[in-house]
């Protein structure tokens, strides 16, 4: 038990609030950090000053990492088109056994929540991330949710086998009955656009700022890690869209619409085949992001995604006041 806390304790020396160069530095070297918590992706959908990280050192190198979006003091929260954030883990060695690997990982939670200045706090945890056991010990709370993730991207002849009938029939009617045409790179009106119209349909109010949806998919696609794709039929009207981002570990679609009036060709579809095809070159992993809606939902299990849960973790309950500073920082934000 000694050497326990004395490890404890050493750790709990090196914790700090690195600043931004120090991270950056980190995520250029680091590919397993997620493309959500990379500090490019937090400067754009945060503002760089309404987000911080907090790590922890051991032997001279980060161990450990909170990336966290502050928009109003003491509120912690997630930022809009963000998936989930939480801690990274610097990856374990091919040798470290599993009970050491836990302790450690549950050791450096606990310093992390201890040093994290927050009354109230809400990250949805990447579902790489099990054991919330430390935040549940200090008063935390648990919520799973669901994700659909396409795994083996390279094997197409799979992955179209694994798809329902229904997905497969979308797919052949938008591309041999309506002839629509998928292309990559379709200007961010148009998407902004056929987006709006599927949230209309849907009698969905979209309380996101547009304008960082746009910052997005002008940053990614100046990084080359994000795009647009569009279904056009032989008029030239856009049927569907899809905004697809990527890193080595996994694609993510963040966002997408479909033309109300034009539904019937299937052509979402097709464009999700599409962009999925493109990102296999880049990585082995779809991520649909998931919704607790039951038509979204029905939609990406339809194309053999395999479902996966994620947590979400909070603690204390934002009053109407907190809600509306923050929605008054991110309006100022966008």
């Amino acid at each position: 038990m000694r050497k326990m806390r004395q490890k404890s304790t050493n750790f709990a020396e090196n914790i700090s609030v690195m600043s931004k160069e120090s991270y950056r530095r980190l995520c250029l070297t680091e590919a397993s950090i997620p493309i959500f918590s990379r500090d490019w992706w937090l400067d754009t959908v945060c503002g760089s000053d309404r987000w911080n990280v907090l790590t922890v050192e051991k032997n001279g190198s980060v161990v450990a990492a909170l990336p966290f979006y502050m928009p109003v003091k003491g509120v912690v929260t997630m930022p809009q088109y963000t998936q989930t954030m939480g801690i990274w883990f610097a990856p374990a060695t091919a040798n470290t056994k599993y009970s050491s690997a836990l302790e450690e990982r549950q050791t450096l939670s606990k310093q992390l929540i201890d040093s994290l200045k927050a009354k109230k706090f809400m990250q949805h945890f990447d579902a790489s991330f099990t054991d919330w056991l430390p935040f549940y010990w200090n008063g935390f709370y648990q919520t799973t949710k669901y994700t659909y993730r396409l795994n083996i991207l390279q094997n197409s002849d799979l992955l179209l086998s694994n798809m329902s009938e229904q997905a497969r029939r979308n797919i052949r009617n938008a591309r041999d009955g309506f002839q629509i045409s998928v292309k990559q790179g379709i200007s961010i009106d148009e998407f902004m656009t056929v987006q709006s119209q599927s949230f209309e349909r849907q009698n969905i109010t979209d309380r996101r700022s547009a304008d960082i949806l746009r910052r997005l998919v002008e940053t990614t696609r100046q990084r080359g890690q994000g795009d647009l794709w569009g279904g056009y039929d032989s008029d030239g009207r856009l049927h569907a869209a899809a905004f697809v981002v990527w890193q080595s570990s996994s694609a993510y679609y963040i966002a997408g619409g479909g033309d109300p009036a034009l539904r019937k060709s299937g052509a979402h579809s097709l464009v999700m085949w599409e962009a999925i095809k493109y990102v296999s070159q880049m990585t082995d992993v779809f991520d649909f992001e998931g919704s607790m809606l039951p038509g979204v939902e029905r939609f990406f299990r339809q194309f053999g995604a395999i479902q996966t849960p994620y947590s979400t973790i909070s603690k204390g309950k934002l009053s109407l006041y907190d809600k509306l500073r923050i929605k008054l920082t991110m309006k100022r934000n966008g």
